[in-house]
């Protein structure tokens, strides 16, 4: 530990040092000291302002123009869901000293974490200012209740509960950034006692969350005799009731921390496409363009000196108003290219005279997908992790060639406690952190991905079978080998063939996951099973390889055509053992009808049962992160998503029941599978064996962290970005 009087040289060399980018190591924490030791003449009154269309932060020689590089940072990590906030002090540090090396100057949090943050937040700045190398400044949310704006739908509503908990909220955040709460053990929230003093480090607040439609207009239609607000610090012109409520808790909080601390930071309010300013007239969702959400409508009073700026979240994908708006979809970029995004940007910013950041904005390198960009293919999913950096770089440069003060990347780190629209219902939430399902695209917007299993215990799709040595064989026959083994994420099967033609021949795996029902055989190849298959593995060359499962069990049909009417009917797929098999499907959009054009979009899915071809090893060259499988040598190596076998949570062994027995969807605990392989052809026997696979539960899962390729693509771009463009 360093003494008192070698912290004071410390920070007197700091200020003398100056700042510059870099990371360097990070020394061990010094609890004893606090930064009521920092002489007074470097605590700035002010950190940050907002002018001429950018953030501007203080340094020892002046204010210097900011463009924000940032990257968002979740409170979740394999194991834990948010509200525990297991993150450790020495994973902070971690990803701190990769967040700067990647370039990224600034980090996002929505809300109040534990004291190991902020301590690692405030040691690795030190040492960074030690060395004369730039901090990683952090912008702060603060968070909104999401129950109680689904439950009061008015942001006044049961005597002013919302405004008040979030102003509340606030206050506790501001005494915790100069070092200075305590906060009780609340189960599902941040508690502790927070010492360290990062106050010199923020530049910014965005408060709230993204609004949901019905929420701003229940507060605008409940509080019609709210017309204005004059605070502090901020007031109000012409806006609605809602306005009202963000200039009413943005100044309690604003407020607070000047007449405690005598500091400002600059302000806005959380916003995104869905309540923006604009009109979309080709949106086809009307929820999606309902109501208005303007800051512009929120003023600062000359007290508040540091200014506000407005933050809105925009993705490429979503709402639809991206694939249909004409002046969207029409607009050509400096590269000649179609960018409905950068259309959408500059739209934006004619409708505002302060600053903006977009401060989320992303692309999941997941396989499943739940959206898509009809122009660009900008997609929410099925994107490799190669091509999730260069999207995620191409609207980092849009946002900073519109002239936009800077962008915050969503996200930071993969979360294995997501869910997404089209198959929520497909998994239980309550184990959701205990595995890793790649179907799901919330779970994999990160840079830094949290892969199944730990370093020497790996398997890759590769072609190289070294991870498989010692193992004995699931099954052989003469002609045959398979071997099967299993994580967090997949199931992995190697088979060893002899006279085998990858590139003309058929390979059957059927497996059985379920008890009570599947297909004694498949009609289609006139070959029949030991046991009744639920799933068929049908290789055919690196094009035309897929997995089929049974259309009794076929939980896409009996969503969109049982349980409601998206699909019409099969009456034959409403029997056990038909022999039939569909192929595996995850819906997009049902559908819609666009307003300008009268143009209908029919219900849509697309086949994520169909297999890619490729290599899913990080340290091969050829690496594709979507890659299912792969021959090289005689040697062919296959993976498959736990969810594509309707198992709804490996880390217990629960599998989907029979869903049409059970009239929904529900969880059902299997002890084992049965699997089996086959090459058919005239001299192979009709009859596939099947052989019983069984795996191990677990409490807490086993990963790993890596570095997608996005995050190295990111390191190099932000090189080239600095001041905000004129």
């Amino acid at each position: 530990m360093k003494s008192k009087a070698r912290y004071i040289l410390l920070i007197l060399s700091i200020f003398l040092a100056g700042l510059v980018t870099a990371v360097v190591l990070i020394p061990e924490r010094n609890s004893d000291v606090t930064t009521d030791d920092r002489p007074e003449k470097i605590r700035f009154p002010y950190v940050s302002k907002v002018e001429n269309g950018s953030f501007h932060v203080r340094t020892n020689t002046g204010w210097e123009p900011f463009f924000v590089k940032g990257v968002n940072i979740g409170a979740g990590k394999p194991g834990a869901f948010p509200g525990e906030l297991a993150i450790t002090y020495e994973e902070y540090l971690r990803w701190f000293q990769y967040i700067s090396d990647m370039n990224a100057n600034t980090i996002r949090v929505y809300t109040t974490l534990r004291p190991q943050f902020y301590n690692a937040l405030l040691d690795f700045n030190q040492s960074n200012e030690a060395a004369g190398k730039d901090p990683l400044y952090l912008i702060h949310g603060v968070w909104v209740d999401e129950n109680d704006i689904l439950t009061i739908e008015d942001a006044f509503g049961e005597e002013d509960k919302i405004v008040n908990d979030v102003i509340r909220s606030g206050k506790e955040i501001v005494d915790i950034l100069h070092g200075d709460r305590y906060l009780a053990p609340n189960k599902g929230h941040a508690d502790g006692t927070y010492t360290s003093d990062v106050s010199s480090y923020v530049i910014g607040w965005i408060l709230g969350i993204e609004w949901e439609p019905a929420f701003v207009v229940g507060t605008d239609e409940n509080n019609t005799a709210r017309d204005q607000f004059e605070g502090k610090h901020l007031f109000t012109e012409n806006a609605s009731p809602f306005e009202i409520f963000l200039a009413e808790m943005g100044d309690g909080i604003m407020a607070y921390e000047q007449e405690k601390y005598g500091m400002q930071r600059p302000v806005a309010f959380s916003n995104w496409v869905t309540t923006d300013p604009l009109t979309h007239s080709s949106e086809p969702y009307p929820n999606e363009d309902l109501v208005e959400v303007n800051v512009e409508h929120i003023k600062t009073k000359e007290s508040y000196e540091t200014g506000m700026f407005a933050s809105y979240h925009v993705y490429p994908y979503y709402p639809d108003t991206f694939s249909f708006q004409k002046e969207y979809i029409e607009y050509m970029d400096e590269r000649g290219q179609a960018n409905p995004y950068r259309a959408y940007l500059e739209d934006l910013k004619q409708v505002h005279s302060i600053p903006i950041v977009i401060s989320e904005f992303g692309i999941p390198a997941s396989r499943g997908k739940a959206h898509e960009n009809r122009v660009t293919g900008f997609n929410q999913g099925f994107i490799d992790e190669k091509t999730q950096g260069d999207m995620i770089m191409h609207m980092m440069t849009d946002i900073h060639d519109a002239g936009l003060a800077g962008g915050i990347v969503f996200a930071w780190q993969d979360e294995w406690f997501k869910r997404t629209w089209n198959n929520n219902d497909l998994d239980l939430p309550d184990s959701r952190p205990f595995w890793s399902n790649t179907q799901t695209n919330e779970q994999h917007f990160g840079l830094l991905a949290f892969d199944p299993g730990s370093p020497g215990n790996l398997v890759e799709v590769d072609g190289n079978a070294m991870e498989w040595q010692g193992e004995k064989p699931f099954y052989e026959d003469e002609r045959l080998k398979l071997y099967v083994r299993s994580d967090e994420a997949y199931m992995y099967f190697r088979v060893e063939a002899e006279n085998y033609n990858f590139e003309q021949d058929t390979l059957l795996l059927p497996m059985d996951t379920i008890s009570g029902q599947g297909n004694d055989g498949m009609k289609d190849m006139k070959v029949s099973f030991s046991e009744a298959a639920d799933f068929v593995l049908q290789i055919q060359g690196p094009d035309n390889s897929r997995l089929l499962v049974d259309a009794y069990y076929d939980n896409y049909y009996f969503r969109y055509a049982v349980l409601t009417d998206l699909l019409e009917r099969q009456a034959e797929y409403h029997t056990k053992n038909s022999g039939l098999f569909n192929p595996i499907f995850l819906a997009l959009n049902k559908q819609i009808k666009i307003p300008t054009s009268g143009e209908v979009i029919p219900f849509t899915g697309y086949e994520t049962g169909k297999l890619l071809y490729g290599i899913s090893n990080p340290e091969h060259p050829e690496y594709n992160s979507l890659s299912d499988f792969y021959y090289q040598d005689g040697q062919l190596e296959i993976r498959i998503p736990w969810q594509l076998l309707n198992v709804m949570d490996p880390s217990r062994k629960m599998i989907m029941d029979d869903m049409h027995a059970r009239g929904t969807i529900a969880s059902l605990k299997t002890d084992s599978f049965h699997i089996g392989i086959m090459q058919p052809d005239e001299n192979a026997p009709s009859n596939v064996p099947m052989s019983r696979y069984t795996w191990e539960d677990w409490e807490r899962p086993s990963y790993h962290e890596r570095l997608k390729p996005s995050y190295y693509i990111l390191q190099e771009g932000f090189k080239g970005l600095s001041t905000v463009k004129e």
